[in-house]
This record gives C-alpha cells, structure tokens and sequence, in this order.
C-alpha cells in the first residue's frame, strides 16, 4: 500500500480545500435530472478496493471534490449537454478555488504538491460526473496541457500559463492531433519558424479539447529539419493570437458539452521565451505526458462503468418478463458478474501503475496497458449493459446510453488501442522491425 507523508503546509492546505468547497458560491443554472442508481453493495465493493489503495487524505480529498460536484456540476450536466457545451471558465474557477487543477503541480504556482497517486484519486472521482465530457475537458487541463510545462517550463511561462490554469482562471487545450497525424505524433506537419525573438506558426491541429474557450494552447510543432523524434517543440500559444482561426464545433456522436474544433495557424507569432524547456525536445516531453493522460483517462473510465453496472442490476430487478424480474435470468446475471470483476482487475491494474509511476518508474508499458483495457472494457461494458435495458436503452433518458456513446472515444482519442498495442509489443520487444529508409 501507498503511503504518503504530508508536509504540515501540504496539510493546512489540504484543509482549506475542504472547507472552502462548502462555501462555494451556488450556481443559478437550472437543469433536468437524470437518475443515477447505486447500491450499497456497489459502495462496499468500491470502498474495500479503495481502502488498499488510499489514505485518509487521498479519501479527504475525494470526499471534498465528490461534494462539490454534487453541488455544482451534476445538476447542471443536462442542461449542457443539451446547450452543446459547459461552462468552463465557471467550472474551472470553482475546481481551481478549491484546489482540484493544480493538486500535483508546484505549491509556489498555486499547487498543491503532492504525489501522482492524489491526481488519480482526483481523477476517479471526477469520473462521478454524468458525462464524460467534462471530466475530459478537466484533464485537459491538469493531465495533457500541463504536467510539460510544470516539469521543464521556465519560471516566466509557469507566471504566464501555469499559475493562472492551476487557479482557474484561465482555459488550455492541448495541440498535438492534426487532420493527417492523430497517433502518428511524429508526422505532424505544424512549423513554428524562429524570426528574431518570435516563433512563426503555420499548420492545423484537430480534435481540440476546450477549442472554444481555452485561453492558451500548448502547441507541439516543428522548430527544425531533421528527425521526427529531435525537431519538434512544446510551445505555448495564448487562443487570441492574431491568425489563429477556429472551425465551427465538430459535430460528435458523444461527449456533447465538449467543444472540439479544427484550428488553422496562419503566421501567428509568439515569443521564443514561450517555449517549454529546450528546443527540440517536444516529442519526448510529449511522450512523458502521455503518460499521465492515459493514467487519467483510463481511471475515469472505473466510476462510469461501475454506475452503468449498478443502475442495470437495480433496473432488471425491477422490471418484469414473463412473470419473473429480468435479472432472474442467469445470462443477465453471470454477465453483470463477469462485468465487474474486469472493472476490478482494471482497477488493480490502474492503482499498481500508479504506485510505480510514483516510485519514480517509468510505466509507459503499463500506462498503454490500463488505456487499452479501459477502452475495450468501457465498451464491453455499456454494449451489455444498454442490451439488457431493452427499448430504454436506446433512448437518451438514461445514463447508460451516454456512457455508451462517451466511453467510445477512450479506444480513439489520445493514442488508439491500435497504438497500444504496437507501444506494448515494442515494450516486449515481439514488434517486427521496419527496413531503415535508405
């Protein structure tokens, strides 16, 4: 098991946390509500899993986040959904007063600094919202725009874009994906040409997370010729530079209140002290964030799965066919059994690679191994699960149809179970070789 000495400031803060989340401004949106069923058997089986794995400050904290999206975020979830996109400056301000955007980043930029293992106890809670739309967007912010710049950023960029993300204030998205290089990361074509003191960026960038209303981009471009893995740069670009223009919002099948955009850079110019660490470095510094995101996104994916299970058992033991509850069925049964017992084994794969990652390891292997097994299970999951609420199953007035267009995106977006696995068998070293370009 895990255990963390906390530093008496780390302590106090973490305190405040708690405190300041119940006197969080309410909200004045109004919203549909969207039953959510759990039961007290689910709650022991999550709780026995978490009691080996957490402290009482990693539960403190998910106890005070859990609140404040009891409070400010599910009753509104709905309505968003609706509306096409969440508030995210608002959201973001209330989980940055609270603590929740900066909980591993530096304490002398507003964060908390502490361990990995609290910002994936962050995450799994974050995974309680009804929708797998905001919690993407909040990771956006805390798991793949920022961990780079909190590592290798100069202190004037951390001023410029870090502190104000961990307090809220401002909105990032990551910019990596393009129209012609979504996993293939090494393939971008976007250049960010040095003139003087200022970078010139031209390219595009695809599938943006927060697009609409991030206030900066950490932008991975090409800053040299040369090899793929030694040209490319992390740089970050604030949204209202002039010459970046944004596409009307892709329409996706799922994540609704998630804004994504296409982005054209045409000659935008951004000063060179924007870079994030050295100069051609980018790639591997995307690389190592990489890891992180897919921790996060693999464990947000335990708490839907875990709701889509729960409100199943409660739905098929009400509901009646041919004179019996439906869950009477053994078919139904085994197979919400079977269902769980793969969302624990996820679980325990997720909390071994976290421990590892913080003992300093590098867990690429198993990283890639969690997302993976996250995306195939999200969709194991909602498929059976969706199956045995019938015709309700096939409306959008139950959560399990949303998790089932949401979690689809796990298997795709950042990095595709196609990538893992080629990622994984490079790791085992069973990925046949290519011939050398001549």
């Amino acid at each position: 098991m895990l255990s963390v000495a906390l530093k008496p400031n780390t302590r106090r803060r973490m305190a405040a946390i708690i405190l300041s989340t119940s006197r969080l401004f309410s909200a004045s949106w109004s919203s549909l509500s969207r039953r959510t069923l759990v039961t007290t058997a689910s709650r022991c089986t999550e709780a026995q899993a978490r009691a080996q794995f957490y402290t009482d400050e990693h539960k403190e904290l998910q106890r005070s986040l859990k609140k404040l999206i009891d409070s400010e975020i599910n009753p509104y979830v709905d309505q968003w959904e609706k509306e096409g996109q969440f508030p995210a400056h608002q959201v973001f301000k209330k989980l940055g007063q609270a603590g929740f955007l900066g909980v591993t980043k530096p304490e002398e930029y507003g964060g908390l600094g502490l361990d990995h293992s609290y910002s994936v106890a962050m995450s799994e809670t974050l995974g309680t919202i009804n929708c797998g739309a905001v919690p993407m967007a909040v990771a956006v912010q805390t798991d793949m725009a920022t961990p780079a710049l909190a590592r290798f950023g100069s202190h004037y960029v951390k001023e410029q874009f870090l502190a104000p993300s961990i307090s809220g204030d401002k909105v990032s998205c990551l910019g990596v994906s393009e129209p012609s290089a979504g996993s293939d990361v090494a393939n971008i074509k976007t250049t960010a040409k040095r003139q003087g003191d200022d970078y010139i960026i031209n390219g595009q960038k695809m599938w943006i997370t927060n697009a609409y209303q991030a206030d900066w981009m950490c932008l991975l471009a090409n800053t040299s010729q040369g090899q793929a893995h030694r040209n490319k740069s992390l740089i970050c670009v604030p949204m209202d530079s002039p010459g970046i223009h944004l596409t009307k919002k892709i329409d996706k099948m799922g994540m609704l209140s998630s804004d994504t955009a296409q982005i054209f850079l045409e000659d935008v110019r951004v000063p060179v002290e924007n870079l994030i660490g050295e100069e051609g470095m980018g790639f591997t510094y995307q690389m190592l964030q990489f890891q992180e995101e897919r921790l996060a996104g693999a464990v947000m994916t335990l708490s839907p799965m875990q709701t889509c299970i729960q409100s199943t058992i409660e739905y098929t033991r009400e509901r009646k066919a041919f004179g019996q509850p439906l869950l009477n069925n053994q078919c139904i049964h085994f197979r919400l059994a079977e269902l769980e017992t793969e969302v624990e084994c996820l679980r325990a794969l997720i909390y071994r690679a976290t421990d590892l990652y913080v003992a300093g390891d590098d867990v690429t292997k198993l990283a890639s191994m969690c997302k993976l097994k996250a995306g195939r299970l999200g969709r194991e999951v909602t498929d059976s699960c969706l199956q045995f609420w019938g015709g309700m199953g096939f409306t959008n007035e139950v959560l399990v149809s949303r998790f089932y267009r949401d979690l689809r995106l796990v298997s795709i977006g950042g990095g595709t179970d196609e990538v893992m696995l080629a990622i994984i068998c490079k790791l085992m070293g069973t990925l046949p070789q290519l011939p050398m370009k001549k």
